[in-house]
């Protein structure tokens, strides 16, 4: 018992330990800060790529396409763990807006948008035909135009917090689409002044997928029509991905592992057809290999991250060792009287860890406490700091990914984070707390300049 009465009469008698414990409490306080905001951007960027892809994707990334998808579909569909299926063409393109002399570069995604909706987050990004994605490609001024629909940040120019001028419904707008279509062999479809293929669609909405690649340069259309751009519509039709859901509790990697084998069955059944040279080109793979270029850099950054601030955290061990160094040079008399009487190394030890539990354990939830409250209002103080001063922590006309800064707090890294500050304290705390046990009675207790 007199372990933990000292202990508590250290900690809160001593000035000086009021030190450790402002260290441990501000390391945790920043710690637990960044490091939410920082997990929560990296998973909001991981949860986007998801959406954009679905769950699987059976693909190419040559610009020629495989055929006879319509028969793998045909069987992903029959199979137990699918729950839907949509053919996507992945291309090039330019985009005149007519009346403008502008030919902007693009990437053409060919798209069945009732279907895609049903695989992946394409009817949650759209604005006008959110509720009704079948409709995506259905202009609201004619419904028997041909419409498509354009990456929000290719459209429309975000303000300084990170609004979008969208209008009550779409507007009028012409643009024509062109592209080079190539045969089953890679080679142009056409030659000398008609080798371009041109389509005039109007502006039926936007899509705002969070991802500031894809929002950038992406315009979708129907994919019948992005077949004909890109030359895929004949003899053999092609396309370029199968993007695949998986039903509800299957694994990733077991669903994966189930398309890749249904892949390897069907690439086999059609080896002897004319375009089977073309299926040696298309790989499964899951949506984190799917998208591991854009996310593997994300994560790289919260890495980091997290290594400088384990650095920093080092800091918490040197000053609780300090702290420790100094009680344990003034209170040299306490602990001779309890070895005079009796007391044990170990209990010696044990007392101060008894102290350093205290330091670690009460300045890590001091900071929790702090972090977790300017977590909740991080929004409204960075929006007061932007009226106030013009501060923002991200510029949202740059980082158009970023509508607020990611506040959700994780509990089991909350915990992690106190553990690590209480083992920091402890680590500080161990060479004092031998140097406290080492001491003699006899050299503590003698009496000097007599």
């Amino acid at each position: 018992m007199y372990k933990i009465i000292l202990a508590f009469r250290y900690l809160f008698r001593k000035r000086i330990s009021y030190l450790a414990l402002g260290a441990v409490a501000l390391c945790v306080f920043i710690v637990v800060v960044v490091m939410t905001v920082m997990s929560g951007l990296v998973n909001d960027f991981k949860r986007k790529n998801h959406d954009f892809v679905g769950d699987c994707v059976a693909g190419t990334d040559s610009l020629v396409g495989f055929a006879y998808y319509e028969d793998f579909m045909a069987i992903l569909e029959q199979s137990d763990l699918i729950e839907a299926v949509s053919p996507v063409i992945n291309s090039y393109a330019m985009i005149n807006p007519i009346g403008s002399e502008r030919n902007i570069s693009i990437d053409l995604m060919g798209i069945d948008a009732a279907r895609h909706s049903l695989v992946t987050g394409f009817g949650k990004s759209l604005y006008h035909n959110k509720s009704n994605p079948s409709r995506a490609f259905m202009p609201a001024y004619d419904p028997n135009l041909l419409g498509c629909v354009v990456g929000i940040d290719r459209w429309l120019s975000r303000d300084s917090r990170g609004k979008y001028p969208n209008e009550p419904v779409p507007f009028r707008a012409k643009l024509a689409i062109s592209s080079f279509p190539l045969t089953a062999r890679g080679t142009l479809a056409k030659a000398g002044a008609a080798e371009i293929n041109t389509k005039t669609f109007y502006y039926s909405d936007n899509s705002k997928t969070g991802i500031a690649r894809v929002d950038g340069s992406m315009v979708y259309v129907p994919f019948e029509w992005a077949q004909k751009l890109c030359g895929m519509d004949n003899p053999e039709k092609r396309t370029s991905a199968i993007y695949i859901k998986f039903k509800q509790g299957i694994r990733l990697e077991q669903g994966r592992s189930n398309v890749a084998r249904l892949w390897r069955d069907f690439k086999s059944s059609n080896s002897d057809k004319s375009r089977a040279n073309l299926l040696d080109n298309v790989t499964v793979q899951s949506w984190k290999e799917n998208r591991r270029t854009f996310i593997a850099a994300m994560e790289k950054e919260q890495t980091l991250m997290t290594v400088m601030f384990g650095l920093v955290g080092l800091t918490t061990v040197f000053i609780v060792f300090v702290v420790f160094y100094m009680i344990i040079s003034h209170k040299s008399k306490d602990i001779g009287i309890l070895k005079s009487i009796g007391v044990a190394r170990a209990d010696i030890i044990g007392l101060f860890c008894n102290f350093a539990f205290l330091v670690g354990s009460i300045g890590s939830i001091m900071g929790v406490l702090g972090g977790c409250v300017f977590l909740a209002y991080i929004n409204p103080i960075e929006k007061w700091l932007y009226q106030q001063y013009g501060f923002q922590m991200w510029d949202r006309m740059l980082f158009v990914g970023i509508d607020e800064i990611p506040n959700a707090i994780n509990l089991k890294v909350l915990l992690t984070i106190i553990i690590c500050a209480v083992s920091a304290s402890l680590a500080g705390a161990i060479l004092p707390s031998f140097k406290a046990a080492g001491l003699k009675p006899v050299e503590t207790l003698q009496v000097n300049q007599l």
